[in-house]
């Protein structure tokens, strides 16, 4: 299994209540498709450069998890699927080289 990092943007009119379910079910995703989460970073509300779907900020979370490979696509279509996600970034994590 890879390491990957997803960095999402929850609309901002949501609580912190609802913000919680949501990156709860994002969990429950990860571990349906058999992978593990090793973070998760609430790093809370902040101003967006530019309009996005009509809001001027966003909910931020990053979450860093173990994905099998052939189940990436899958996970990236369900995120897109959740109405209440503005934007996603989703990278593969790179070892770092020991010197």
């Amino acid at each position: 299994m890879k390491t990957y990092e997803l960095l999402a943007i929850f609309k901002p009119n949501l609580d912190a209540e609802e913000a919680d379910k949501i990156i709860a079910k994002i969990s429950d995703n990860i571990t349906e498709f058999s992978g593990k989460i090793e973070s998760i970073d609430k790093i809370g509300r902040k101003k967006l450069a530019y309009d996005v779907q009509n809001f001027r900020d966003g909910f931020f979370t990053s979450i860093v998890m173990e994905l099998p490979a052939d189940k990436v696509a899958e996970f990236k279509r369900q995120l897109r699927l959740n109405d209440n996600v503005l934007r996603t970034m989703f990278l593969e994590v790179s070892k770092k080289a020991s010197v």
